[in-house]
């Protein structure tokens, strides 16, 4: 038996840590001609490779849940489709703004980066419940939507912005870590936040308005 051991440059940007488990893979096979069952990769790369691959693949089909169970959910507590899609839109909108930004930056996901879009959605998801309760209380008042609209975004708007930029300026505070990772945190998260709140007081009102949600 022979043990080679080697160390993985893992600050590396240009380190794709399941490409290169798979590259050692099939050079020991095809290069040196050694059958599978003849080697054996281990390490923590590889442990912690396996673990982002779980990571990958729990967050896409957790993220599909996720976005089912609110449409749901939003059915159920407004009794209609239209309202239930307008009020889906601003999460997923926040969700993929985050993870396309990441994309567009070359920003790898890891256990930090990839924790953003739910708490996005969670967050997202938090202020459209209350915007839209706060809009059909005004709707069923007989406020025109446009005064509807105004009454929502003086009422439950301003505390929906109060409490989005205190968070995301606590998040913020990441940002002045050592420790990349968690710079990457703050920073994505609190981005997240605000594209959140953007998306609740800008697009869903626009969106409430355009397609008469509650109209009778």
């Amino acid at each position: 038996q022979v043990r080679i051991s080697t160390r993985v440059y893992e600050t590396s940007n240009t380190l794709n840590r399941n490409q290169l488990i798979n590259n050692v893979s099939n050079d020991l096979q095809e290069k040196f001609g050694l059958a599978e069952d003849q080697f054996r990769i281990t390490g923590l790369a590889v442990l912690y490779n396996n673990m982002l691959q779980s990571l990958f693949d729990s967050q896409i089909k957790s993220l599909g849940i996720v976005f089912g169970v609110i449409l749901l959910m939003f059915l159920a507590i407004f009794r209609s489709i239209k309202v239930a899609v307008i009020g889906l839109i601003p999460n997923i909108l926040t969700a993929s703004s985050v993870l396309g930004l990441l994309g567009i930056l070359s920003i790898p996901l890891d256990i930090m980066t990839i924790t953003v879009a739910a708490i996005s959605v969670g967050m997202a998801v938090d202020n459209t419940i209350h915007y839209l309760y706060r809009y059909k209380v005004e709707i069923s008042n007989g406020v025109a939507p446009s005064d509807a609209i105004l009454k929502s975004h003086t009422t439950i708007g301003r505390a929906i912005l109060y409490t989005a930029l205190t968070i995301s300026i606590g998040f913020l505070i990441f940002s002045f870590s050592n420790f990349s990772p968690t710079v990457l945190f703050g920073t994505f998260t609190s981005l997240a936040i605000f594209t959140s709140l953007v998306a609740t007081l800008i697009l869903l009102p626009l969106l409430l308005q355009s397609f008469k949600a509650f109209d009778s």
